[in-house]
């Protein structure tokens, strides 16, 4: 992560994250027990959903209070290791 950018922060604090992936059946199931992981205030009812314009793919919205640059790091790499993950923003 950006030093400048993180030196700018004052923790903790609202983080959002979008998080993209193939539209699978348990795509949203997985991804929410790997954010509950870093943030046990999430559930369900705190994610917002996008489709891609064919179907294809599902954008996840949700945004987590962030400790620290080392929460938001590990809950990038363990969505990033999922191999569900597309991509995270």
């Amino acid at each position: 992560m950006d030093e400048e950018f993180n030196a700018k922060i004052t923790y903790p604090c609202p983080y959002p994250i979008k998080v993209m992936g193939l539209q699978e059946t348990g795509f949203v199931a997985c991804i929410l027990a790997i954010i509950q992981r870093h943030d046990t205030t999430i559930t369900l009812a705190n994610l917002a959903y996008r489709e891609s314009r064919n179907g294809k793919y599902l954008a996840i919205n949700f945004s987590i209070t962030a400790t620290g640059v080392e929460q938001i790091s590990a809950l990038f790499e363990d969505l990033k290791a999922s191999g569900r993950v597309a991509m995270v923003l």
